[in-house]
């Protein structure tokens, strides 16, 4: 049984009469890479301020490591790593110094883990360079470092990508997957950006004007925005008997209402009508479908009153 790491019960924030968050049920569990995904000014970083501490609820309970006694949140949340916002760097030290800073702050004992951290995010060469002279995708890299430093079991990412090039980005992305695949590290990740995501969440979490609309796994996402050619014959039962041993596929569904789902032959539509209507069937209906990854979150995002 997975292992819940995070869950957000009717987690609500208003600042003075505006709402922030509202009624906010998200539940992460061990393993997860969980992109939290929504626009500009949604409320991603809302949540995850109050996640990491760093603002409170209105109303509403955070339940973290299974612990929700807000006595003992601040214990849980020494095993967490995070960035929000911009990366807390000291301008003028090295990488090792802004580690060694971070690591006195934190309490961790012995400066072992400093070198091992620079090499885990690629940051072995800086040398004596400054961090107001590193590339912003070094100083991605680096506030990234300050986040893993104590060997957090939970990180926790905002925006991370902001102003990173495409090759940083594909670094960021396949860090997060290692990090995920060889520590188990459980990932939340937010973003306004989807096709960031896309390669790299396990699940996902979305929200708009304060709001999550849905919780959705990366698995059924994909199926749900599938190409598919939706067949509708009056004869449902029959017309899955022709695509099976006439066209000799079986990679379709019927659904309940008796549409037929079909996953391949999607450039061969001439070859399903003619098979079909060969076989005595009355084709009511004909046509591809299927979303995009984007326009699916828009059509979610409009159905909320966009």
């Amino acid at each position: 049984m997975s292992k819940s790491i995070l869950r957000t019960n009717h987690l609500t924030k208003k600042y003075g009469n505006a709402i922030a968050l509202e009624d906010i049920n998200v539940s992460i569990q061990k393993g997860d890479i969980y992109g939290f995904i929504g626009q500009n000014g949604a409320g991603k970083s809302t949540m995850l301020r109050m996640v990491t501490g760093l603002s409170f609820p209105t109303k509403g309970t955070i339940e973290l490591f299974g612990e929700d006694n807000p006595n003992k949140i601040t214990d849980a949340q020494k095993r967490m790593g995070a960035i929000i916002e911009s990366p807390a760097l000291f301008s003028n030290m090295t990488a090792y110094e802004n580690l060694e800073v971070h690591r006195l702050q934190k309490g961790i004992p012995g400066s072992a883990c400093i070198q091992k951290t620079l090499e885990l995010v690629g940051l072995t060469n800086t040398g004596k360079k400054k961090a107001k002279n590193l590339s912003l995708g070094m100083k991605q890299r680096l506030g990234l470092a300050i986040a893993l430093l104590s060997d957090p079991e939970f990180l926790i990412l905002d925006e991370p990508t902001n102003g990173l090039d495409p090759m940083g980005i594909v670094e960021l992305r396949e860090l997060m997957k290692k990090l995920n695949r060889e520590k188990g590290l459980t990932i939340l990740i937010s973003s306004h950006i989807l096709s960031e995501l896309h390669q790299l969440a396990t699940r996902y979490g979305i929200i708009h004007k304060g709001r999550l609309l849905e919780e959705i796994s990366a698995n059924e996402l994909n199926e749900k925005c599938r190409q598919h050619l939706r067949i509708k014959v009056d004869q449902p039962t029959k017309g899955a008997t022709v695509l099976e041993s006439v066209i000799g596929t079986t990679d379709f569904e019927v659904m309940p209402d008796g549409t037929m789902k079909l996953y391949d032959y999607l450039g061969r539509v001439r070859r399903v009508s003619k098979a079909l209507t060969e076989a005595g069937l009355v084709i009511e209906h004909l046509s591809q479908n299927g979303d995009s990854l984007e326009s699916y979150f828009s059509s979610l995002v409009g159905g909320a009153g966009e």
